[in-house]
């Protein structure tokens, strides 16, 4: 790529990540400093640590993601070991299976597992008891949920790291009289810490500003719910932006201090596998113990799921202290497809998912090109700055839109214009800034995808296509695309399935009914007095049909480099 072309992309990249994500988050920081008068000030965010609501939601926020992260990491790790090191019966349904929570947001899943752990739910019907296991463990039944719903990211991060070790370090410390303990824990385990950290700090973050679990499962006292609440206040008061700006800075320093501590016990092979040395078959107690494992978790891991569909096939009141449902129906599907909000929101889910995976495809076919086919300098902060939405908490991002569409709003020439107001204003419709946060916080995965093929790719053909007197856009139409088209068909069809599943972004932007995604949706629905959590579940489980058609075809087509899709 010529120097003076990769610099004007470049700079056409750095304008559109100005305005679509550093532009909000300078909105929110600007909004959380500086009072009416224009005078900085560190008063709203010292009120945020003496207010001891807020102190309180940031406390049991960070309980949350450290629960959820220590039980994700206590699943995901074993297993991929497991997976790497060992052959046994029914590995591949297995591994296959453990992939299946990805297909549900586990805010939806919370309605399900309520479903199983409530007080007429069908654990204390099978124990004859009336133990009220959510009211009292409500933590615990948020950072399990998440937990079940978040494993694969790290297990994915953790699996493709152990397949790129080199075989011989540990063949070579056997030689050397090391035990498996000490293999694992002097070799295996440092040269896989760059993929634990990346996974983990995605479930940390993640976990920490989970909007729709806690507000399903009505554990309001944490963070990202007073956030959602604060909504109202967003033109008014100071401290709503303070909080997030709080929020934001806890969740990017504890990735800095993980890279930087992680950063400082960095070792290197030299060379990754280039084939795998084997699987060990169990035997023994091993060839009972490893399938056990794998299905206890991916039992545990399918029953908000399998609560779900329950829910969604059983007829309204029931499946009430019973085990099972007791009478089954597929009349919640045809109320929820005939419900005046759900055939609308399908077709606004796709819309906004499906322009926005037009932008992602065009930014990240761009910012591979500068990252793996120019010599910039400071190419790589271009590729950093492509991947920090995944470390931008999603309400962070929906907060700071929301603050941008707030200030548009009073502005005169958008008061005055139809047009304008329309474009601007989320409350009139939020289409434009729907689009945008899809498209933002997914572009990460069609970034890998693409840098992904292109460093598969050689070189050589396209600079043969130059030299024969091909334009640069006839080359990338001709030779580069088709040549990479399975990681860009890879990366479109995850950032499409998750944005039309984006929980954080729709909730909060979405406020009129007749422009609510399927997740608002689905929200809106579970609110009905009745059947609500029916025709919410059977929304939902319309919702796991697709993402799972969507994850299993991008997994096909990636492999073991799909774990690279969710690394900052």
């Amino acid at each position: 790529m010529r120097r003076s072309t990769a610099l004007i992309i470049t700079a056409i990249l750095i304008a559109v990540f100005s305005v679509a994500f550093l532009w909000p988050l300078g909105r929110i920081v600007q909004r959380g400093f500086f009072d009416e008068a224009g005078n900085f000030t560190f008063r709203y965010i010292a009120e945020v640590f003496k207010n001891p609501i807020y102190r309180e939601g940031l406390f049991n926020s960070l309980k949350i993601a450290i629960g959820t992260t220590s039980i994700v990491t206590l699943i995901a790790v074993p297993l991929a070991w497991l997976s790497n090191k060992y052959s046994f019966v029914g590995k591949g349904a297995f591994t296959g299976l453990l992939l299946v929570p990805m297909i549900l947001p586990p805010f939806v899943g919370a309605i399900g597992f309520q479903q199983i752990f409530g007080q007429a739910g069908t654990l204390n019907a099978l124990l004859h008891i009336n133990y009220d296991w959510l009211g009292r463990g409500q933590y615990w039944g948020v950072i399990l949920l998440q937990a079940l719903g978040l494993y694969p990211i790290l297990y994915l991060n953790v699996a493709a790291s152990l397949a790129n070790i080199d075989p011989a370090m540990e063949q070579a410390a056997q030689n050397l009289g090391s035990t498996g303990w000490q293999r694992f824990f002097r070799i295996t385990l440092p040269l896989i810490m760059p993929g634990m950290f990346a996974g983990g700090t995605i479930v940390f973050i993640w976990s920490f500003t989970e909007l729709g679990t806690p507000l399903i499962m009505q554990y309001t006292r944490c963070t990202p719910v007073q956030v959602f609440d604060a909504l109202k206040d967003i033109g008014t008061s100071p401290f709503p932006y303070a909080l997030v700006f709080v929020m934001l800075v806890a969740s990017l320093g504890l990735y800095v201090l993980g890279k930087f501590v992680f950063g400082r016990q960095s070792y290197a092979m030299q060379s990754k596998a280039a084939t795998h040395s084997g699987f060990e078959k169990a035997t023994g107690w091993r060839a009972v113990v490893i399938p056990l494992a794998f299905l206890a978790v991916c039992g545990a891991a399918l029953l908000p799921h399998a609560g779900v569909i329950l829910t969604a096939f059983s007829e309204p009141g029931s499946w009430y202290k019973t085990v099972l449902p007791t009478v089954f129906t597929t009349a919640n599907f045809q109320e929820a497809l005939g419900h005046s909000m759900t055939v609308s929101s399908i077709g606004n889910s796709l819309l906004f998912s499906g322009i926005a995976v037009f932008v992602n495809l065009a930014i990240g076919v761009m910012v591979a090109f500068i990252v793996v086919r120019s010599d910039l300098p400071f190419r790589g902060v271009l590729d950093t700055l492509a991947m920090l939405p995944l470390a931008v908490p999603g309400i962070v991002m929906a907060f700071g839109y929301l603050a941008i569409s707030s200030m548009l709003a009073n502005q005169p020439w958008v008061k005055e214009s139809t047009f304008f107001k329309t474009l601007f204003d989320v409350r009139t419709n939020p289409t434009l800034f729907l689009v945008i946060a899809y498209a933002v916080r997914r572009l990460p995965y069609m970034v890998r995808s693409a840098v992904a093929g292109l460093q598969q790719t050689s070189a050589t053909l396209e600079e043969a296509s130059a030299n024969l007197g091909a334009s640069g856009m006839y080359t990338v139409r001709r030779i580069t695309v088709p040549l990479i088209l399975a990681n860009l068909i890879a990366g479109a069809m995850l950032a499409f399935a998750f944005s039309m599943l984006e929980v954080s972004d729709s909730l909060m932007l979405a406020q009129r009914a007749d422009y609510f995604p399927i997740t608002k949706t689905i929200y809106e629905l579970f609110q009905l007095i009745g059947t609500g959590k029916y025709l919410a579940s059977a929304l939902g489980v319309w919702a796991m049909v697709f993402l799972a058609a969507t994850i299993l075809g991008a997994s096909t087509i990636l492999g073991r480099k799909m774990g690279a899709i969710f690394r900052v």
